[in-house]
């Protein structure tokens, strides 16, 4: 083929596999280093920098529409106009760099902002002081030559942390989250002390957050955000604070999600949100609150999980840092920059003062009376030079040909009405300005701590810290999930499922659930709630089953194999493999079970056995006990019943739980009750038994022990509820200007009670005390100048028991410093003996995997 054959219209075609060979990583370092990763030094994007910059240009104390910034803006680089109106709403949005005017948005509901020929924006004072400095910025040139645009603005804070960033690049991306104002600070000055310090997110949202594995921000670390949901009745519930990066339309699409999905139960959800965030969520009368704000955290976005992931440019290059990291680098490069002010400002501090001295020499040696008769401009330059020469050598340079001309500028007024006495004062203030910054040069540190709380001092009044940490508790979905869908079972075919409605009805339970089955030939199965499925034929019992729940307990009566001797035993099932059959009578075949029940709390019944017909025995009838048995892992073979024929085992008497009160705690780090031995033991639980709270504002509850339970508020007392010990209040009436004390019982209800009797705002509880023979310390304030002794009171003794409504007694007429409570110590509960099952170890997980222990065998006991 010729040349001119592979030419087109005079072109010749070309390889072009080497033209595009190094454009990918031309892009990809396009979009990391001028696009989407902040620099550590001013914590800006390049479209963040040009915004501040071309405000910083357009400053004159008067908002600016935020079209005419956009516009200016474009001027250093050809963002798209949509672009950087976004950008600098984001950063309007933080509030702590621009100073925002109309609608910009709505961070609580997502609302966009208004167009931006519409809003206005100006700088902040702490953006114009901490940010800006022509001194000390370096600047490149903008993409077409035209304007200079800084390559860092100087920024002598690290905004970085307080603004936090969100980007996508090629290859990698970053999520820095942001950070309290004044923490930050305090940070910065406890390095610059050497001291250690921990920084931790906070969001303008609020909300919750367990930061129990943030990892110092470093990428593979996390946490946890949840929204603040409170009950304000039984049956409604208000989310006041929203998880970070979530709105109120967010959080309401989720609820009405799971709502649909039944994964939770509501009757209807209010949005009332402007200023602050107001979500209203009405539940059914039958709808558990406690229950439900678990399943808001478990199955709506009303809990996040966030990965940050802090990737900064360096220079030129990206780098993945951690927090503690970035703040260091900020405080050095802020130390950095100080210095360089100093710097600055000591050498034109000197040329000041070098200049004031060189025009007092010229004026008062009438220097300038020598040049009168010099004709020429060289002339002139010379014989000032000259006549400066004899009094130079106290400063701090040589005098240069511009120093010359500079007083040759020096105007006739000027001249006339030189006055030495203020020439010299002058100069001493320059001198004292020279020796501060030397001295401030020479204690940088120092300098930099004091620049530090300053800024906080004028800027941090308003920035407390909004979100609350806290350590969360783990949610166990199949506890909180709402039973959504209705089971059936068809025991002689062997299946059970959701979809058999033609078949008896069992239960409600949730998708999400597992279901326990029992069969006649004595094995045991963990499915799956599922629509069909085959379990195995002859079932005897289906049940929602718990991991780790060692308070059911199976009674069960079995043959082993088809003639051998029958068996008797006491189990808890609290692990297992799905999908897996466990054979607890024997694995002999013809093995049958005989008798089986299952006990939710332990209950042990007594059962008559009945004989065949046998020359060999007395008696064909034999009761059992239950509660004979001790309670053992399901593996157990359990105590021998009889080796002869039974022709039938029927229930006698129904029993009782054998298992002793409940131990319960209460950890105030989650704000939950626990059977685990976490935190404060409230006492032993059992069936009625209430715990009690008592708040600030004298609202009673009396709630049950269920773990499930959620306890949010501040508590004056949180304890096991006994009912005939009376409740003694000292409060204080803002009204009547007095103590007054009172003692009652309480009501065994499920209502709030409440017995502060008085509403004036200045009205406060003082003490609450929950057992007898409490003796109250009166310490009296002086009184017209008189002091008053100390006095004792036997509580018991003052007041007798009254109503809950009742005002009580007037504690003491004389004016009160301090009231000390003195409570002899509690008498301990007598120890009760808490037959647990024998248990082993496991994990969980579906298909042939281990959900709680494994095997335990056992020999049958005599």
């Amino acid at each position: 083929m010729t040349t001119e054959e592979n030419s087109h219209e005079g072109e010749s075609l070309k390889k072009v596999s080497g033209l595009y060979k190094d454009w990918f990583l031309d892009y990809a370092s396009y979009v990391i280093l001028d696009r989407a990763i902040p620099s550590v030094y001013d914590g800006l994007k390049p479209v963040q920098r040009r915004i501040m910059h071309s405000m910083r240009e357009l400053e004159d104390g008067r908002y600016n529409k935020v079209a005419n910034i956009v516009g200016n803006t474009m001027k250093y680089h050809p963002h798209g106009d949509a672009s950087i109106t976004d950008a600098m709403v984001q950063i309007g949005q933080k509030e702590l760099l621009i100073d925002t005017q109309g609608n910009w948005g709505n961070i609580y509901t997502g609302d966009s902002a208004a167009a931006a020929r519409y809003i206005e924006a100006r700088l902040t004072p702490f953006a114009l002081e901490v940010v800006f400095n022509p001194k000390t910025t370096e600047w490149a040139k903008s993409y077409d030559g035209r304007n200079n645009e800084p390559i860092d603005l100087p920024v002598k804070f690290p905004l970085l942390l307080a603004q936090g960033v969100e980007g996508i690049g090629v290859g990698l991306s970053t999520k820095i989250l942001p950070h309290n104002f004044n923490e930050l600070i305090n940070a910065s000055v406890a390095y610059l002390k050497g001291k250690k310090f921990e920084l931790f997110p906070d969001f303008l949202t609020a909300g919750y957050l367990d930061v129990s594995e943030y990892n110092d921000g470093h990428r593979g670390g996390k946490v946890r955000a949840r929204a603040k949901i409170t009950q304000t009745d039984k049956h409604t519930l208000v989310i006041s604070e929203l998880p970070f990066s979530k709105t109120t339309s967010d959080l309401i699409d989720s609820v009405l999600k799971a709502n649909e999905k039944g994964k939770i139960k509501i009757k209807k959800i209010e949005d009332n949100t402007s200023d602050t965030v107001e979500i209203l969520i009405h539940l059914h009368n039958d709808v558990s609150p406690d229950k439900t704000i678990d399943a808001l955290y478990a199955f709506t976005d009303c809990q996040v999980t966030i990965s940050p992931n802090a990737c900064v440019i360096v220079g030129d290059k990206p780098m993945f840092m951690n927090v503690s990291d970035i703040l260091k680098m900020n405080t050095d490069h802020t130390v950095s920059l100080l210095k360089k002010e100093l710097e600055i400002e000591l050498h034109e501090l000197q040329e000041s003062w070098h200049f004031s001295s060189l025009e007092r020499i010229f004026i008062e040696n009438r220097i300038y009376h020598d040049i009168e008769e010099v004709k020429t401009w060289e002339d002139v330059i010379k014989t000032i030079d000259a006549g400066l020469k004899p009094h130079t050598k106290h400063l701090l340079r040589a005098v240069t040909e511009e120093d010359i001309l500079k007083l040759t500028e020096i105007r006739i007024k000027r001249i006339s009405r030189f006055d030495l006495d203020k020439f010299k004062e002058n100069i001493a203030s320059l001198e004292g300005k020279i020796e501060q910054v030397k001295h401030n040069l020479a204690n940088l540190v120092a300098y930099a701590i004091e620049y530090y709380l300053n800024i906080q001092k004028k800027y941090g009044k308003d920035r407390q810290r909004k979100t609350e940490l806290r350590i969360f508790d783990t949610i166990d979905a199949t506890k909180v999930a709402v039973a959504n869908e209705k089971f059936y079972a068809n025991f002689e075919e062997g299946f059970i499922g959701t979809s058999l409605k033609k078949d008896q009805y069992l239960f409600d339970c949730s998708d999400i659930d597992d279901i326990i089955i029992f069969r006649k030939d004595g094995t045991m199965k963990v499915v799956k709630v599922d629509a069909k499925t085959f379990v195995g034929k002859d079932i005897l019992h289906v049940a929602i089953w718990k991991k780790n729940d060692k308070r059911t307990v199976y009674n069960m009566i079995y043959r082993e194999g088809r003639d051998g001797p029958y068996y008797m035993k006491r189990f808890s099932v609290t692990a297992v493999t799905r999908n897996t059959d466990y054979p607890l009578a024997s694995d002999k075949k013809g093995s049958e079970t005989l008798y089986f029940s299952a006990n939710p709390n332990g209950e042990a019944e007594t059962v008559t056995v009945l004989l065949k017909p046998n020359p060999r025995i007395r008696k064909n009838k034999m009761e059992i006990d239950f509660s004979d048995l001790a309670i053992k892992g399901r593996d157990s073979k359990g105590n021998l019943v009889t080796k002869y024929s039974v022709k039938k085992v029927d229930m006698k008497e129904e029993g009782v739980s054998t298992l002793a009160p409940r131990k319960i705690w209460f950890d105030d780090t989650v704000r939950r009750l626990n059977a685990d031995a976490r935190g404060t033991l409230l006492g032993s639980f059992k069936g009625d038994d209430r715990i009690l709270t008592i708040n600030t504002n004298g609202e009673v509850k009396l709630v049950s022990f269920d773990l499930g339970n959620r306890f949010d508020d501040e508590y004056l007392i949180l304890e096991k509820w006994k009912p005939q010990q009376p409740v003694t209040c000292i409060y204080y009436d803002g009204e009547k200007d007095m103590y007054f004390i009172k003692r009652f019982l309480l009501e065994n209800t499920a209502n709030v009670q409440t017995f502060m009797p008085s509403e004036h705002s200045k009205s406060f509880i003082e003490n609450i005390i929950v057992s007898d023979g409490a003796s109250a310390e009166i310490i009296f304030a002086k009184d017209k100048g008189k002091e008053r002794d100390p006095e004792t009171i036997q509580i018991d003794e003052f007041i007798t028991v009254k109503g809950i409504k009742a005002i009580g007694n007037q504690f003491t007429k004389f004016k009160v410093k301090t009231i000390n409570i003195t409570i002899p110590e509690p008498v301990e509960e007598e120890p009760e003996v808490y037959e647990e099952p024998e248990t082993g170890d496991g994990i969980v997980d579906d298909d042939r995997t281990v959900i709680g222990d494994l095997f335990e065998t056992g020999e049958p006991e005599n």
